[in-house]
């Protein structure tokens, strides 16, 4: 078997793992446009910041290591223009052809850059890429800079306004939405980490979206402007799929795409013998059945390690996931832990405005999602309560578990609200 894997992110690499350990002898070529080996995303404002060396962005070591291992051919500096899907085959910028038995799209996602007024501009950076961190922390070690802007006032948004702030710099984090991480919080927490961070010196400005980049500094609909030598856009990520646009097709059976291509949970796309993987793939949302882009790590290491398994005749499944999102910021800790549009009843524990605080909703006795506020500890335990319950499996948390939280401040009343009504642990 001959394999092609057009992208070398964590989902490629999890892949050419995947299929080496199921395909011995089969013939493994990975096409990446740069020459870098996979980098993780979500720690490049670590990077920024100082707090890790180059070398923690990229935890499976460099290329050369990584094609010894798995014995793969790394073409660097080779982009892929399109995809025959009739006849098998990669075709590069360069215009050279390439046959193969399976072929899987791991592009990932970039930072999505508005089409505002004033671009491009030397004053703006994002936060995706190796990169991009670099090039932030460059502008921050010239010291010259007066006040800064966060756009985007999500999980990296506010890592980024923290490296700002933490470097004498003045800096307003602003959203179109009405609060802090709109995707994953329930408004009384992500007010509450909105005081924190103005008792700190955050300024914030809500409820009005960016409308362009001025020579005074960003322009927001609502017609204001902020005064900004540094401008940093974190409103979120754009699956890279223009790749699938020049596919082509086999009977007029196209690559179906939404947001990012559609996979089914063996991660074959519509296209057979064509699979894809990580975040330029829709994944299944086990809360709703319907297929979303999940944007985490380790999703994309399981649905890469599913799409290689299968590409080499093996027989996996990908489970699904939940929307799931954790940051640390200004010795806080917040987690989000399933969809925040659902509805139910509300509980809370703790205090608001205390050191631990979690609050969540119900619907029939089950978990629709989880804000905890100030202990990560807890994460794990409740991550996994809520995927059983939605999978219809028990409802109850064990005894060892129900412990571990009592000893981390959850009150018996609120794991019974949970999962432990009728369990005998009242």
């Amino acid at each position: 078997m001959k394999y092609a894997i057009i992208g070398f992110g964590c989902a490629g690499y999890h892949a050419a793992k995947a299929i080496r350990q199921t395909d011995s002898q089969g013939e493994i070529h990975v096409f990446e446009a740069g020459d870098a080996p996979p980098a993780n995303p979500m720690l490049t404002t670590y990077y920024a910041a100082d707090k890790l060396p180059a070398s923690a962005l990229y935890p499976f070591g460099g290329l050369e290591e990584i094609a010894g291992t798995y014995r793969l051919r790394i073409h660097t500096g080779a982009p892929v223009e399109k995809i025959d899907a009739e006849n098998r085959a990669v075709i590069l910028s360069s215009g050279q052809i390439h046959p193969f038995d399976r072929i899987l799209i791991s592009t990932g996602a970039r930072a999505f850059l508005p089409g505002i007024e004033g671009l491009p501009d030397s004053r703006v950076f994002l936060m995706r890429t190796v990169g991009d961190a670099q090039a932030l922390r460059d502008r921050l070690e010239k010291g010259d800079i007066r006040h800064a802007v966060v756009v985007g006032a999500s999980m990296v948004g506010i890592k980024v306004a923290e490296l700002i702030w933490k470097a004498d710099i003045p800096v307003t984090l602003a959203d179109g939405a009405d609060y802090l991480f709109p995707l994953a919080a329930f408004a009384p927490v992500a007010r509450e980490i909105e005081r924190r961070l103005v008792d700190q010196g955050y300024a914030f400005k809500w409820g009005a979206p960016v409308k362009g980049i001025t020579p005074q500094g960003v322009t927001f609909a609502d017609g204001e402007t902020l005064s900004a030598d540094l401008i940093c856009i974190c409103i979120g990520t754009r699956a890279n799929v223009e790749l699938v646009a020049n596919t082509q097709v086999v009977e007029g059976q196209p690559i179906a795409v939404n947001r990012g291509i559609v996979a089914d949970e063996t991660m074959a796309t519509s296209c057979p013998g064509i699979y894809a993987a990580g975040d330029c793939c829709e994944g299944i949302n086990l809360q709703t059945g319907q297929t979303m882009i999940i944007g985490l790590w380790a999703n994309a290491a399981s649905q890469g390690e599913t799409a290689g398994k299968n590409m080499a005749g093996g027989s996996c499944r990908y489970p699904g996931n939940i929307v799931h999102n954790i940051t640390h910021f200004m010795d806080m800790d917040f987690i989000g832990l399933g969809d925040n549009r659902l509805e139910g009843e509300t509980i809370s524990c703790g205090a608001l405005d205390g050191d631990f605080y979690i609050q969540a909703t119900l619907r029939e006795k089950r978990l629709q999602c989880v804000n905890i506020l100030g202990n990560h500890r807890i994460s794990g335990a409740l991550k996994s309560l809520l995927i059983r319950q939605i999978n219809g499996q028990s409802t109850r948390i064990a005894p060892a578990q129900r412990a571990m939280l009592l000893s981390q401040g959850l009150s018996s009343d609120f794991l019974n609200r949970i999962g432990g009504i009728g369990d005998g642990h009242n």
